[in-house]
């Protein structure tokens, strides 16, 4: 470390975030909130999520997709500081990218990530059902097929759920009506799934897993942080009150209400301890009305899109990647709050929420004292980035409108709870 870093108030690490998300700007937030340092965000092309910003400097490099230009342009930054360099995303490519080129990045940057080996594991969809089995974690029925492939016989109740093992070869295929994930109702749409994204270039694996019924409001989500000896030292959970639904977002948490997960957290800190897991993993579960389970989804090896809901409950990322090292000092032992974490206007949200239909959720809406937005940041305020974050909170209720109005919504709780259908059917 510099002799400068050593000094009253200078900064303790150069943050570099990859990417350009809302996920990315929380990360930027996260490191000025804990530190007061600005981070460099450095995107592909400029993104709205941190133009303005006055916390974050934007470097726009087109081809950060490729990693050698990836990798040298860490370096260059790092040449540039005279302090610690510490690269993070919420991307899964960039992270396995910088996991697999470790040793061209390690002497000059921190790369708070896993070994690659158990990325790979885990990133493989495959491998990790293959895990879940092996633990005794509740995992939706799953089948493998590959771009290309034949449907046959799957052995599955539809709808299903497809969506593909390898999101780092999904990144660079493109094709009309791909996905995050695909939600599908018959045999032919999934054969018609297999056989675009083959033609387009895609061959690896696709996940097809048994639909779990329920609406956004039964998804949970969980993030887990390892040490260096693969302890979980802290896990922050939630209740998804609402998720986003434009295809190229579909499943990132809208609304999040923090909160205790007992067996969530338990069967997540199984599977991390299991895998010998290093730093933050992050979980998507949904609890199955029918039986109450949590079933875990999937293993993400980083914090996710929505990650200012962990900063705004006491639990800041920076903290604990700095701590560990940087500092090399012991794991704070974070004080939570019980927050909810939105992206929509709030008048939009309570209109998902009363749609839910859940009592216990509306009930812990009215204790909550502090409410979240990852863009709305009192130390990064003007008038040109408060207009657009206003903006495109306001945008929420076109998309939401547009693809999955509450209508969609009402009837999808009013029919899992088990009431006739016919006139007694909520209407509006």
């Amino acid at each position: 470390m510099s002799r400068r870093s050593k000094q009253a108030g200078a900064p303790v690490v150069r943050p570099v975030v990859l990417g350009g998300d809302a996920g990315a700007y929380s990360l930027a937030r996260a490191f000025h909130e804990a530190y007061g340092v600005r981070s460099t965000v450095v995107t592909i092309v400029p993104t709205r999520n941190v133009r303005h910003s006055k916390i974050l400097d934007n470097l726009v490099v087109p081809g950060l997709d490729d990693p050698d230009v990836m990798v040298a342009t860490i370096r260059d930054l790092a040449a540039r500081s005279d302090v610690p360099l510490m690269v993070v995303t919420c991307v899964d490519w960039y992270v396995r990218a910088l996991a697999q080129h470790r040793a061209r990045l390690e002497d000059v940057a921190i790369v708070p990530y896993t070994r690659l080996d158990l990325l790979d594991r885990v990133m493989d969809k495959e491998r990790f059902s293959e895990l879940c089995i092996e633990l005794g974690v509740a995992h939706p029925r799953t089948v493998v097929r590959h771009g290309g492939d034949q449907v046959g016989e799957l052995g599955l109740r539809f709808p299903i759920i497809a969506k593909p093992g390898d999101n780092a070869a999904w990144h660079h295929v493109a094709f009309r009506g791909k996905r995050k994930v695909h939600e599908l109702s018959n045999a032919e749409d999934l054969q018609w799934l297999l056989t675009a994204a083959g033609e387009a270039g895609y061959r690896g694996v696709f996940i097809v897993q048994e639909f779990v019924p329920g609406s956004d409001a039964q998804m949970r989500i969980m993030t887990t942080f390892s040490d260096q000896r693969g302890y979980v030292r802290t896990a922050v959970g939630g209740n998804v009150l609402v998720e986003e639904h434009t295809p190229g977002t579909l499943g990132n948490p809208a609304a999040i209400l923090t909160g205790p997960l007992p067996q969530i957290e338990a069967d997540a800190r199984r599977l991390v301890e299991h895998l010998g897991w290093t730093g933050f993993a992050n979980f998507d579960i949904k609890v199955d009305p029918r039986d109450g389970k949590g079933y875990f989804f999937e293993l993400n090896p980083r914090t996710g899109r929505s990650n200012y809901y962990m900063t705004a409950s006491g639990v800041n990322p920076a903290k604990l990647w700095v701590t560990e090292h940087v500092l090399h000092g012991n794991i704070p032992v974070p004080i939570r709050q019980q927050v909810l974490y939105r992206i929509v206007p709030g008048f939009l949200l309570r209109r998902y929420v009363k749609a839910a239909n859940d009592p216990d959720v509306r009930a812990r809406l009215k204790q909550v004292r502090r409410v979240a937005h990852p863009l709305r940041y009192g130390r990064d305020r003007s008038l040109r980035r408060d207009l657009w974050v206003w903006l495109s909170e306001l945008n929420q209720v076109r998309k939401f409108r547009q693809f999955y109005p509450v209508s969609e919504a009402r009837a999808t709780a009013y029919r899992e709870s088990g009431a006739p259908t016919g006139a007694g059917a909520p209407r509006g």
